[in-house]
């Protein structure tokens, strides 16, 4: 782009209930040269992490199962939604942090992680930066019960699938949430169960 630049950017917090949403009015310069003032608004949740659990003996991966209320609210008959294990970063670090999800919400406890990609989940209107792991697990991992932490009302079931079961769940639309998705095909193109 010739152009493309920003300037007078002015932001007012709309909301810091949860996290925050500001109203942002700058100046935008068009492909054409011309200067346009915009107005947008931007949610801040900070940034994020989540991993895919694979195990290529049984040929499963792990999930989690949890009510989301938003989904609920545009359409979700129940409001549950199947998962990849995810969460917030803590302190910034992306590794550490999903090591540590990993373990509050599936009971595994896992050393080794890949980081894959990274992605802008909503950029429109989000903020995050989602950063995706894939991760080896076996049954001796296992430490514990999982099913989140529990100041943080979580309620996760945690499910083990064939990994055929799992593409099939998201072909089929059972499957809708988009960072499970983006991983399940991840696995699927690296080719990751046909070692």
């Amino acid at each position: 782009m010739k152009y493309g630049q920003v300037r007078n950017i002015k932001k007012e917090l709309l909301s810091d209930n949860w996290y925050t949403l500001e109203k942002i009015t700058f100046e935008y310069q068009r492909e054409d040269g011309v200067w346009e003032t915009q107005i947008r608004e931007a949610y801040d949740r900070g940034n994020g992490a989540a991993i895919l659990l694979y195990n290529i003996e049984k040929g499963t991966v792990v999930l989690t199962k949890q009510f989301r209320m938003p989904t609920y609210v545009n359409g979700n008959d129940d409001g549950m939604m199947i998962e990849v294990c995810a969460g917030l970063l803590e302190k910034g670090n992306a590794e550490e942090t999903i090591k540590m999800e990993v373990e509050e919400e599936t009971g595994y406890k896992i050393d080794k992680v890949k980081k894959v990609f990274e992605s802008y989940m909503s950029p429109g209107s989000v903020t995050e930066i989602l950063h995706f792991f894939i991760g080896a697990y076996e049954d001796a991992m296992k430490i514990g019960e999982g099913g989140g932490a529990e100041d943080e009302t979580e309620n996760i079931e945690v499910l083990e699938l064939d990994f055929a079961e799992a593409l099939a769940m998201m072909e089929s639309g059972v499957i809708k949430d988009a960072k499970t998705i983006m991983l399940l095909q991840y696995a699927q193109l690296q080719g990751i169960f046909d070692q």
